[in-house]
């Protein structure tokens, strides 16, 4: 087998990596839901490339990522379901269905008419998947957002569909407000010494919190990923300095390391004043 920019190539490997007898006997092991685990670690790694600026890195997550796809693609040809063909024609088709603007006959629409034609033919669709499983309605605007979704990505669209027909906050200083009531709520409950009531109150904090990231256009996951990037440089900083003094973090005292903290604190506000 030679190295390729053929999508054929790709899926020729992976049909001779899941050949029994001959294939690779993990990847032979393999099932939709064993698989699903790394594909959503893939999807990560492609956004951990494109948070840290990296084109080379990116390039091998996107491959990674489409491996997923091709494996998926074959142990349902496997098993007589569908096939990396049928894959294609599926996007491809909704693409094209999704963009009569582009591709049809609704075109020079104004973005406002684009967005309310997409919501038009989402609704459509899901009237469609509907009747292919018997006719079966769902339960509710909410139903439809996965729930193996990460939960503040969840919590962003169970809050954008709940504000579609009006249940929404008209000011972010209301859920500001909102916030500085949960965290009220989780103060009563530490001095009542009920932890696991409090638990429940921090799992409403970050609800709200996430919709004020919302109103402020925000993508909470993305400001997120920020943060835990600040926390990590700003504490490699803490450690930095204790080993030029050849110390560690367990040798150093809380106001220590808050001292520091500071310190790389000041001096990325000063870079970044300098930039």
């Amino acid at each position: 087998m030679k190295e390729s920019r053929d999508i054929e190539t790709l899926l020729a490997i992976m049909a001779a990596l899941r050949t029994p007898g001959t294939g690779c006997p993990w990847d032979l092991e393999q099932t939709f839901r064993t698989i699903a685990p790394y594909t959503i670690e893939e999807a990560y790694e492609v956004v951990d490339a494109i948070e840290r600026d990296d084109p080379a890195d990116l390039v091998d997550e996107l491959g990674d990522l489409l491996l997923q796809v091709v494996f998926h693609a074959r142990m349902a040809e496997e098993a007589g379901l569908f096939d990396f063909g049928d894959v294609v024609l599926a996007i491809t088709r909704k693409l094209i269905r999704r963009h009569p603007h582009v591709f049809g006959d609704a075109r020079s629409l104004p973005p406002e008419a684009v967005k309310t034609l997409w919501g038009q033919i989402k609704a459509a669709e899901k009237a469609e998947k509907a009747a292919r499983h018997g006719g079966a309605q769902p339960e509710g605007r909410l139903d439809g957002i996965p729930v193996a979704l990460p939960a503040l990505t969840r919590a962003l669209k169970l809050q954008e569909k709940a504000g579609e027909v009006g249940f929404d906050w008209r000011d972010p200083r209301m859920v500001l407000a909102k916030i500085r009531e949960e965290a009220d709520e989780i103060e009563r409950e530490l001095d009542l010494g009920d932890n696991r009531t409090a638990a429940a109150e921090v799992g409403d904090l970050l609800f709200a919190a996430v919709n004020l990231a919302r109103h402020v256009d925000a993508d909470p996951e993305g400001v997120l990923r920020a943060t835990n990037a600040k926390f990590t440089r700003r504490f490699r900083a803490i450690e930095q300095a204790l080993a030029a003094a050849g110390r560690s973090a367990e040798d150093a005292s809380l106001e220590e390391m808050d001292r520091l903290w500071d310190e790389a604190k000041a001096a990325e506000t000063v870079a970044d004043g300098a930039g």
